[in-house]
């Protein structure tokens, strides 16, 4: 189920218990979020601790940057037998569309900024030194390229997966 920015607000105006869960990575919570939200960064997702934080709310919101990793937290709860969910339609960028106000901080580079920094590298590495090396690390360029689509096809990056378990994403 979704939610919209402009219904959600005025529930929340109107004293309606909601708890908003914000599934990005800390970096990315830290930069911009809405204001009363709990970070639980979609990697170490638990149904218990989304119950705990959603304790005696009629609804649980789940936040993102767009909304795709709220989605996918929305299966991973539902199938955990969690009730009472939605995702916020267009994410946090949905939100503050909207002109909702939101909680900045410091500037953070975006996951996704960060699989496309580290994709372009890994493919002029491999064409680097499949010219200079040896041929063979052609199959890195194209290993990468394969990923990007199948990235692209499922929905899924597991480059995306592994750069937010980095340090300065925690």
């Amino acid at each position: 189920m979704k939610i919209q920015a402009k219904q959600l607000s005025a529930e929340i105006a109107s004293g309606k218990r909601v708890s908003l869960i914000d599934v990005r990575t800390p970096a990315e919570h830290g930069e911009v979020h809405i204001e009363g939200s709990h970070l639980m960064p979609l990697d170490r997702l638990d149904a218990g601790a989304v119950r705990s934080a959603a304790n005696g709310a009629e609804r649980c919101v789940l936040v993102c940057r767009s909304g795709k990793r709220a989605e996918q937290a929305y299966l991973k709860l539902q199938a955990a037998g969690c009730e009472n969910l939605a995702v916020l339609e267009g994410g946090v960028m949905g939100w503050e569309g909207e002109g909702l106000p939101v909680v900045r901080g410091a500037k953070a580079i975006s996951l996704e900024r960060q699989v496309r920094i580290a994709a372009g590298m890994l493919v002029l590495l491999g064409v680097g030194l499949g010219t200079w090396v040896h041929p063979g690390f052609y199959g890195l360029s194209a290993f990468v390229g394969a990923g990007l689509v199948f990235a692209g096809l499922a929905d899924w990056c597991g480059m995306a997966m592994v750069l937010a378990k980095m340090p300065w994403n925690r």
